[in-house]
């Protein structure tokens, strides 16, 4: 029996991931749930589930959730040094780290302080401060499984495999809603049509990061991390499918390939049960309903939010943190409406430029890189005039 800490279970993954917990409740154990603000959501879970404790992130909303909880026996805690420590506690066996955004940072690393298996669905994690959350797995002899559907499926392909015989990892992207478009047309695109993603179903950062295709810049900049592979070394190839999940090409031409339909519970409970592979309530594949499979490369023109990952990375220091700073706010701005979609390019330049780079940042650097970097976008944010409605 595992006991499992699930930092953000009302998201898209933490609901898949105690749909996991619920299939194999001889397995798995729902010991602690985190929650931003969705304290109704939180409550119904931990009804069903029973887990030791909650965290809701938003404190305002302590009392909300205590009284949904009175008599249960479960512990209610708040704030965001609460969640922070959640996945910190004896009982937990692995965390679950599917936190939107930066919020994930410091609550995954004191996890791996805490010795804990990490379950990783917060690429920002890695593409904020890579070089530290990897020191600090291994120093803590830390496994940090990957959850996204592409870092699970070359997880998957060097099983049986050294590192020193791949030659290159090539991450599929599906294009996202925009794939067809010209650089004309994404003027005038709007949130609902970047929201349509034509395979997958996800929260709306996550969603709007694939329209604009920064989403696979940062898997890009996470593989680098995951896999200890330079970034020339990994590939982003287009393909609208999204059944090919992600490919590793080895020393003696050989490639791997993990295939499967478009449903993030492979890949959560792979996390979960590795090295088992458990048997999963999903619709089996039939390959004949994927006699064409199509790749084609990224369109950097179109999508230079990419280009910018592979230019942030080669660059090194907090440069990646100060991209992923300025991207939150413009994603943010986006749903909001107060830009335009191919606004959010500019506020991550403009952001880049402005904040000085620091070659070898301590996690300290980190935290005042990005809260100058959210500040220095927000303030560019506000001198755009858009006409977007």
């Amino acid at each position: 029996m595992k006991h499992i800490a699930i930092m953000g279970s009302t998201g898209s993954i933490g609901t898949q991931t105690l749909d996991i917990i619920s299939e194999h409740p001889d397995r798995f154990r729902a010991d602690v749930l985190t929650a931003g603000s969705n304290w109704q959501l939180l409550a119904q879970q931990a009804i069903r589930f029973k887990p030791r404790k909650v965290v809701i992130a938003d404190d305002t909303h302590y009392e909300n959730l205590s009284e949904a909880l009175h008599g249960t026996g479960i512990q209610v805690e708040a704030g965001r040094k609460a969640v922070e420590q959640a996945g910190c506690d004896n009982n937990t066996d692995i965390v679950v780290a599917a936190l939107v955004g930066y919020a994930g940072l410091l609550p995954t690393l004191n996890a791996i302080r805490n010795g804990k298996c990490i379950a990783l669905a917060n690429k920002e994690t890695l593409v904020v401060a890579g070089s530290i959350m990897t020191a600090e797995a291994e120093y803590h002899d830390v496994a940090l499984r990957p959850v996204d559907s592409e870092h699970s499926a070359i997880f998957q392909c060097l099983q049986g495999e050294e590192m020193n015989a791949v030659r290159r990892i090539f991450l599929t992207a599906s294009g996202g809603p925009f794939r067809t478009l010209s650089k004309s047309q994404l003027e005038d695109v709007t949130v609902e049509q970047a929201l349509n993603h034509p395979n997958w179903s996800m929260g709306a950062k996550v969603t709007i990061d694939s329209a604009s295709m920064m989403n696979k810049g940062f898997e890009m900049i996470e593989a680098r991390w995951l896999f200890n592979t330079p970034p020339e070394r990994i590939e982003v190839v287009v393909h609208p499918q999204s059944i090919v999940h992600s490919m590793v090409e080895f020393v003696d031409g050989a490639v791997k390939a993990q295939l499967g339909l478009p449903d993030m519970h492979l890949p959560i409970q792979y996390a979960l049960s590795y090295p088992e592979r458990l048997p999963l309530n999903s619709r089996p594949m039939n390959v004949m309903d994927f006699a064409n499979l199509e790749f084609a490369k990224p369109d950097m023109e179109k999508f230079p939010l990419l280009e910018m990952a592979y230019d942030a990375i080669s660059a090194g220091g907090n440069r990646p943190c100060i991209l992923n700073a300025a991207n939150e706010v413009a994603v943010k701005a986006f749903l909001n409406k107060q830009i335009k979609f191919v606004q959010m390019p500019e506020i991550a330049s403009y952001t880049i430029r402005t904040v000085a780079h620091i070659s070898h940042p301590d996690l300290d650097d980190l935290i005042q890189t990005h809260d100058e970097a959210t500040a220095v976008a927000k303030e560019y944010v506000s001198t755009l005039k858009s006409t977007h409605v």
